[in-house]
């Protein structure tokens, strides 16, 4: 285990580093010393080449002083008995940039694999974390936000991951040239010191600006998104409205938010393209006159640090370039840290033991519900036996679809049980129950792919599938639609069933469902906005279920739910009457005024 100090120092002073350590772990290493490889093969390499130009230039051999530390190259050559002329220097030399070239290779390749190794790993959490999400911190969160994050976000994250890694790789090679200048002329080696503390100096400004506005184009990318969902969301109402025009100005505003601040950056980035070569010639130009005209060195030495050095200050200045672009890209990442750390902190907690067992009895105990300080549901006492039929009914937002959601295992009871064949629910894997529900909504569910992965869930197509599918269809009267279909089964359902009706999208919900051989089956408003036809045919097919299934209906039409076995009538969060729909016209007033005021006969 990390020591908690380290651990400590890591995640404030060293932050974003551990960010990639922990998704990369020794792999962050490897590279960098690839990098290592290349950068001291490649000063060997100009060392040698100034042995070439020397042996070229008519000396009768190269002189191992000129090379300062470096003189090993040559002595090595002659420890092993090879005389040092041109030929010997040029194959010598090739050598070392062919290995610098396998080296480099070696980088690049295992960098293409690190890379989608991360990606891979980012994208995968971020799924994960959204999939554990529990559904109450869910409906309560910023919808553009997830969205930003699960897609922008994402994509910033990866590119901060290629800044930074080039960062460090740039590093290194400062590191290794800053050696090699070091080990050939000390005080080139203060140069290259210097010249990295100006630069940094003159550059901290843009730094920070960076930081700042990479966190304002995550802040305002989450605003986007959720401006976007919406429109998308309610695209028909705006457009029968005339107002897709007045929204899209908003659209315009978030998005140009985002584009400023980027701009910005690009500003930024390009003051540092824009200044950094003027900067090193400066240095070498300065070197030059100081090593040269003042103190008198040899030229040989003079270039051979020259070389060295502006490498190094090549390499600098890609530190600061990279470093830069990581910053403005460094605010996606404190935001994904903070999703993760909130998904970790509101996902879902699931017991180990797995619900094997149908659904026989539903039972409710003082069962109380509240979304932050609003309190939903209160005291709710309430027996459900298999097979009933029960309908919840009650003006808008008295709880019923909040209840349902409570007996699907979205949320957990504040307070009260909620017990599951005498069982607590929570005594259970949420999800093996789960797999018992089927849950059908105002609005169905159409995923764009083919039918045959609609109903089954990307279930395989083995004849025992394919024949459960086609009963589920069966069932749910909708069969003769889907043989009909140009590829019958294999046809696909563009942007989410668009070609579809609203009854055949309901259809094709219930046939999901069915084909899930589920125990019970809630119908939360699932008639509410179809025509009277289509809804008296669909009310037909879930009549035909009655019996077969516990069936729980959330609903404002009356009308849907007289063949019910029994009607919890709710008002304020709490049950205000049960019992048949005759018993309730008779003995609750409210029940028998709102029967009225629809005229249901």
């Amino acid at each position: 285990m990390m020591p908690t100090l380290l651990k400590n120092i890591l995640h404030t002073k060293l932050r974003y580093f551990y960010f990639f350590f922990t998704h990369l772990r020794y792999r962050i290493f490897i590279a960098l010393v690839a990098s290592v490889a290349v950068g001291l093969l490649d000063g060997f390499g100009l060392a040698m080449l100034l042995s070439l130009l020397q042996t070229i230039d008519g000396a009768s051999q190269p002189n191992p002083d000129d090379l300062g530390n470096l003189r090993f190259l040559l002595d090595f050559l002659n420890s092993i008995g090879l005389e040092l002329v041109l030929e010997t220097v040029l194959i010598f030399m090739l050598a070392i940039f062919i290995f610098k070239g396998v080296a480099k290779y070696f980088y690049l390749t295992y960098m293409v694999n690190t890379r989608r190794f991360f990606v891979r790993k980012i994208r995968h959490e971020t799924i994960e974390a959204l999939s554990s999400l529990s559904y109450k911190y869910f409906v309560l969160s910023d919808a553009g936000r997830i969205q930003n994050t699960m897609g922008s976000e994402v994509s910033r994250v990866i590119n901060s991951f290629n800044r930074y890694y080039a960062t460090m790789q740039h590093m290194v090679l400062v590191s290794v040239y800053l050696l090699l200048t070091l080990t050939t002329n000390a005080m080139l080696g203060l140069f290259v010191i210097a010249g990295s503390v100006l630069t940094n100096f003159i550059y901290r400004g843009i730094y920070t600006k960076s930081k700042g506005l990479s966190k304002e184009i995550s802040t305002s990318g989450h605003g986007f998104q959720r401006y976007l969902i919406e429109k998308v969301y309610a695209f028909k109402y705006l457009k029968a409205v005339g107002g897709l025009d007045r929204y899209a100005t908003r659209l315009k505003e978030k998005a140009d938010e985002v584009e400023v601040a980027g701009k910005k950056i690009g500003m930024l980035g390009a003051v540092m393209q824009s200044t950094r070569e003027p900067i090193i010639i400066l240095v070498v130009m300065t070197v030059i006159f100081i090593q040269y005209a003042v103190f008198s060195q040899s030229i040989t030495t003079v270039i051979l640090g020259l070389l060295f050095l502006y490498r190094a200050l090549t390499s600098l200045m890609q530190v600061q370039s990279n470093w830069n672009g990581f910053l403005s890209n460094c605010g996606s990442i404190d935001n994904i840290i903070e999703f993760m750390q909130e998904a970790k902190t509101n996902q879902e907690c699931y017991s180990p033991e797995l619900f094997g067992d149908a659904i026989e009895q539903i039972s409710l105990k003082d069962v109380g519900f509240a979304y932050d300080d609003s309190q939903i549901l209160r005291s709710i006492c309430l027996n459900i036996q298999k097979n009933q039929t029960i309908a919840f009914v009650g003006e808008s937002g008295s709880g019923k679809t909040t209840l349902v959601n409570l007996i699907a295992g979205l949320v957990q009871p504040d307070s009260g049980q909620l017990l599951i064949n005498g069982n607590s629910i929570t005594n259970f894997d949420i999800r093996s129950y789960q797999k018992n529900i089927g849950y059908i909504t105002q609005e169905p569910v159409v995923f764009s792919d083919n039918v045959f992965n609609n109903i089954t869930f990307w279930d395989s197509k083995t004849p025992e599938n394919l024949d459960r599918f086609w009963q589920a269809l069966r069932k749910a009267s909708i069969d003769d639609f889907v043989r009909n279909l140009p590829e019958v089964e294999e046809t696909e359902m563009r942007n989410s069933g668009l070609q579809m009706s609203g009854g055949q999208k309901q259809r094709f919900s219930i046939a999901r469902e069915l084909y899930k051989e589920v125990d019970v089956l809630i119908l939360d408003e699932a008639t509410s906005a179809l025509d009277t036809e289509t809804e008296r045919s669909i009310q037909e097919s879930i009549d035909q279920l009655k019996g077969k299934f516990t069936i729980l209906i959330v609903a404002h039409r009356l009308s849907t739910i007289r063949n019910a076995d029994f009607v919890v009538l709710m008002k304020n969060g709490q049950i205000e009457q049960t019992g048949t729909f005759d018993e309730l016209i008779e003995t609750s007033p409210y029940f028998a005024r709102m029967v009225e005021l629809q005229s249901v006969s």
